[in-house]
Formats: C-alpha cells, structure tokens, sequence
C-alpha cells in the first residue's frame, strides 16, 4: 500500500490488478504503513493484490473489507490476515486508521527450507483466504498482542528488525496451529480459475472503458457465458459489471479532474460518458460532489 502522506491516495495496479510496488526489498521484505482511510480518495483502497502477506490492525474507526468472495466490516480492536494473492478492497465512510504490515512468506522462513515446507506452504496453499482476530477469542488475543508490539518494533526501536523477524515467527504459529488449512485441490483449481477469468474481464474493462462495453462483449473476451459473467461479479466483487464499469469510469473522471485542467465536458466523453449532464448526476449520486465541487476540493488540499 502507499504511504497516507502522499498528496494522492491511490493504488497503483498492472492489468491483472496486481499491485505494483515492492513492500520492502529483497533482502528485507517487511514493510510497516500507518494509514489513515480518510486520505485516501473516497475514503477507498480499490480491489488489488500481492504476493506478500498482509496483516492490518483496526487503531481506530470501523472499516468495511471485501476479501475473495467475503464481505465484513472490522471495528476498532479487530485485525485481519490476508493470504497471499487475495483480492481485496478496503472502504470507510469516516476516519479509519489502519496500521498494517505486509512480508513475503520468505521472510518467515527461507522458501527452500524444511519450516517453509512444513508450516508456510500448507497455509499460504490452503483455502484460506484470511482470517479475523478478534480479543474474545483467547489464540486471536494473542495475535492482537503480537500485531500491537510488531507495530510498536517500527518505532525505532533498537534491534527492531530482528525483534520483528522474532515477532512474525510467533504471529505464524498461532495461525498455523489455529486455522483450518485443508487443501482442497479441487476447490483451489475452481477459485484459481474462477479469479483469473474475472481478473481477464476487469482488464478488459480497464483497457476498454472510454468505449461502448456490452455484457456481451465482456463475456466474449473472457470466453464465457453473459450469466458466468455476472455470477463472477457478484460473487467476487459484490456488484454487477455494468456497475463495476460505470465506478470505474468514475474514479478516472476523478483523477482527471485532479491532475488535469481539462473541462469537464471533455472529461465526460474520454471515461466514456457521451452525456455531460448523466456524467455530472452520476458523480454527485456517486461521490456526494459535483465534478466542479471535486476539483476545487483537489486544488485547495494541494494548496
């Protein structure tokens, strides 16, 4: 995730929604972020995912999360495990603040080793696509406790890289030893196929937005029926594709209207809306602000 302290609040993804930048670097693949919802635009961290493993602690605020074909909403106090290469989205209406860390399996334990073997694999394998902590359940309290004082290493404390290392060791037992990690094969070659062929139809959207797209013309790219279409979208990302293409299409008017001098006429048509005064109710309807609203809002907080 980017830091909460840049001007622009925005995950940056390549076509198949894989977020592109590094957490941490290859020879320390840990990074800690401390983040605040509310600056990001729209209070919003849109779908994406990584290979590494995220873990992020609710500080403060209630947040909504959709993960894989789940939707739930963490309160101040929870924490939640997302394994790796999960879609996910993150949303709030108000303040969140979410400290969150996120590492390479292979910073456990090396990849080639018998503990990546015998306690990473079987997880990050498995059918788990996340898990919740919560204090009332005594393992998930000491995971809280755990995710408290990995925060609290990153305070330049000293030695604090090793403490962390220590810290993530831990952490992972009470996972592994506490969730179901039955490997389904079945049911894994099903998600996997399932994620890639909506993942293919959300490129196609990005790639196709500024021009008429049909139910039609996305199932025909992905190779699939209109009906497997939508069920793909609801079940993953909770909307139908019309809907997921008309946010989409809004969230690039909004980042022209920030980053541009563009008028708003011309930002209409270029995401595809050939109709300025359904573009401008769409925006208000969608974002609570006109257009103009926006841009005046995005000017000022660069000010």
């Amino acid at each position: 995730m980017m830091s909460a302290g840049t001007s622009y609040n925005r995950i940056v993804t390549d076509e198949n929604l894989m977020e592109t930048i590094q957490h941490g670097s290859n020879s320390y693949p840990f990074r800690f972020y401390y983040e605040n919802l509310a600056m990001f635009d729209f209070h919003c961290i849109e779908w994406h995912w990584h290979t590494e493993l995220e873990f992020v602690y609710m500080e403060f605020g209630t947040m909504d999360c959709w993960i894989g074909e789940r939707q739930l909403t963490l309160s101040e106090g929870n924490g939640v495990f997302i394994n790796s290469k999960i879609l996910h989205r993150f949303y709030s209406s108000g303040e969140a603040v979410i400290p969150n860390f996120l590492c390479m399996p292979s910073f456990i334990a090396p990849q080639d080793s018998f503990l990546y073997g015998k306690y990473i694999l079987p997880v990050i394998s498995s059918t788990l696509s996340f898990q919740v902590f919560c204090e009332e359940v005594p393992w998930q309290a000491a995971v809280l406790e755990m995710m408290r004082q990995i925060i609290a290493a990153q305070e330049g404390v000293s030695s604090g890289e090793l403490l962390t290392a220590s810290l993530m060791q831990k952490l992972w037992r009470e996972i592994y030893e506490n969730t179901d990690r039955e490997c389904r094969k079945d049911y894994l070659i099903e998600s996997a196929s399932s994620q890639a062929r909506l993942q293919l139809m959300m490129q196609y959207i990005h790639q196709n937005y500024p021009y008429d797209i049909s139910l039609d013309d996305v199932a025909a790219h992905a190779g699939v029926s209109k009906s497997t279409v939508l069920n793909l979208f609801r079940k993953y990302l909770h909307v139908t594709p019309i809907n997921y293409l008309i946010n989409y299409r809004l969230n690039e008017a909004a980042l022209l209207l920030s980053k541009t001098e563009k008028k708003i006429n011309t930002i209409s048509v270029e995401t595809g809306f050939n109709n300025v005064d359904y573009f401008c109710r769409l925006f208000k309807r969608h974002y609570h602000v006109t257009p103009g609203e926006y841009r005046k809002r995005k000017l000022t907080a660069y000010e």
